[in-house]
């Protein structure tokens, strides 16, 4: 509002500003009554006059206040704050009466400015892009192996496995097919295992576990899992097949091994004998949770392209253990018979190994002198032994007394008192050393229960003691820096043993353990001089 809007500041200003002193002298002095009137008369018609011509500057102003909104006011508008108003976004505004329309017929805007506050998002905006979709989950059967691909596939294939009506037939030969299983493989869901387990639990017998298996329910989907178009290099055919049936063929038989602390197992589709079923390769021990890095150590010496152990999976079953995963590695029956003591199919002591070393027996081809008391088995296979034995710390084929580290108090040798018999070491007999019947010259890889709690300060050195060689292909390995990678995609394929290490954070920690060691290995080797030569003969 301005000055001239309030009445009684102009008539102070006419009177202070317009009346000149003589005026006011004239108003305060005394004089004849007739004239101290037309004063007053004169006075009054002149502030009439300037009023109604301030009233008529001052009534067109608010006429057009519609028109004329500056800027500035309705900045001043939206800064003067606003008591009582929700911040949900719920106040409606008050009804007014209908807009007035100008000359030319558009509308006025109202002399009104409303502040709207928007309400809080109660979900983030999904950009596009940003926001990983869904996997639908799709309730397939999976088709049996003969419906997709053609007959001539299948033509010349081994034995198969345990086959059940309407369900996928696990074959030994149709590595095609088992490929084009396995791409499927992701659809399955989680509730399948569960549900098989469910249906085991109702068949498991009461009692003892030697017998024949009278009801058990195949596995829907393999627990070995092959996503791309052919499996890793480093296994071979006949390792797919074997890891196939220790994970998923049905089990007929049990027995047990007391002297191995294990479980002789017959799959199904074998001879009705176990004798006749081991013979031909149906057969399988079942250790104990406790020696789950067997099969660690079957993936580890594959991808060091050493192939001396025997292929190991894991496996649930009710049977044993309550469900839990248990480490199954393949009867092999062309193993040499071994003796109780020692398990081993040639006896040696520390001493006479120390020798053989020296001897350096059948190395290049030449044949050993009688006098050198060299046994079958030739020099290079004891230096993949080391390497092997190192990167997992197995001490119990060449440190049985534990005297080359300070053992734990669960290690055996601990518990059965041979940590005290380290004062003469040479006759100290090896273990596990197992040799072929069709080939005496290498070795097989048993029992390979390794310990990754060994510390980097506490690692047994005893057993690289007398290698002075080394093979080139697991070398190569350890110096590519791949061998994390490759162990990650070698364990991947086995469902069972990648669940039960707390999958991919479980299994990087083992890796970590072997990788530190390998580092070790490579330094060792390079300050003793040690050389690296191929040994694939």
């Amino acid at each position: 509002m301005t000055t001239f809007d309030q009445p009684s500041k102009i008539k102070n200003l006419f009177i202070c500003c317009l009346c000149p002193p003589r005026v006011l002298r004239l108003w305060t002095c005394r004089r004849p009554r007739t004239k101290r009137n037309l004063l007053v008369g004169t006075a009054c018609v002149i502030y009439l006059g300037f009023l109604v011509s301030q009233v008529g500057h001052v009534l067109p102003q608010h006429k057009g206040g519609h028109q004329k909104i500056s800027s500035r006011s309705l900045q001043d508008a939206a800064q003067t704050p606003f008591l009582g108003i929700p911040l949900d976004g719920t106040l409606s505004p008050p009804n007014f009466q209908e807009p007035q329309r100008g000359s030319n017929g558009t509308l006025l805007p109202p002399n009104v400015v409303y502040i709207t506050l928007r309400s809080k998002r109660s979900k983030p905006a999904n950009i596009r892009g940003t926001v990983k979709p869904k996997r639908r989950k799709k309730h397939t059967n999976p088709l049996s192996y003969g419906q997709h691909f053609p007959q001539a596939a299948f033509i010349g294939q081994g034995e198969a496995f345990a086959q059940q009506p309407g369900r996928a037939t696990h074959t030994t030969g149709a590595m095609g097919a088992a490929i084009a299983l396995e791409a499927r493989k992701h659809q399955l869901d989680e509730h399948r295992h569960k549900g098989m387990a469910t249906r085991e639990r109702g068949h498991r017998r009461p009692g003892g576990i030697s017998g024949a298996i009278k009801a058990q329910p195949q596995p829907e989907e393999s627990n070995i899992r092959i996503y791309s178009e052919s499996s890793p290099s480093w296994l071979s055919k006949e390792d797919i097949l074997n890891m196939r049936m220790l994970a998923d063929s049905r089990i007929t038989n049990i027995q047990e091994v007391p002297s191995h602390k294990a479980v002789l197992v017959v799959f199904a589709k074998g001879p009705s004998t176990t004798g006749t079923a081991c013979n031909q390769g149906y057969c399988g021990i079942i250790k104990r949770p406790l020696d789950m890095s067997e099969v660690f150590a079957f993936h580890l010496d594959r991808i060091l392209g050493l192939n001396r152990s025997l292929p190991s999976v894991s496996r649930r079953s009710e049977f044993f253990q309550d469900g839990q995963a248990c480490p199954v590695i393949l009867w092999d029956s062309s193993l040499s018979p071994t003796d109780n003591s020692t398990h081993s199919s040639v006896r040696l002591t520390w001493g006479r190994y120390q020798q053989l070393l020296k001897q350096k027996c059948w190395q290049n081809g030449k044949v050993p002198k009688a006098e050198w008391g060299c046994t079958e088995i030739h020099h290079h296979e004891w230096s993949k032994m080391a390497l092997f034995d190192f990167l997992l710390q197995i001490y119990n084929r060449l440190d049985r007394n534990c005297c080359g580290f300070k053992p734990l108090k669960e290690d055996s040798c601990m518990q059965q008192g041979l940590k005290l018999k380290c004062s003469d070491q040479d006759a100290v007999d090896l273990t596990h050393i197992v040799q072929r019947r069709h080939d005496r010259r290498h070795l097989a890889f048993i029992d390979n229960k390794g310990f990754f709690d060994r510390n980097e300060d506490n690692l047994d050195f005893k057993i690289l003691q007398g290698i002075n060689e080394f093979p080139e292909s697991a070398v190569s390995v350890l110096r590519s820096q791949r061998l994390r990678e490759k162990l990650l995609q070698s364990l991947f394929l086995d469902k069972i043993y990648w669940e039960s290490q707390g999958g991919r954070k479980g299994i990087e920690k083992l890796i970590d353990v072997i990788e530190r060691r390998s580092k070790i290995l490579l330094t060792y080797i390079n300050a003793h001089g040690a050389k690296v030569l191929p040994m694939n003969e």
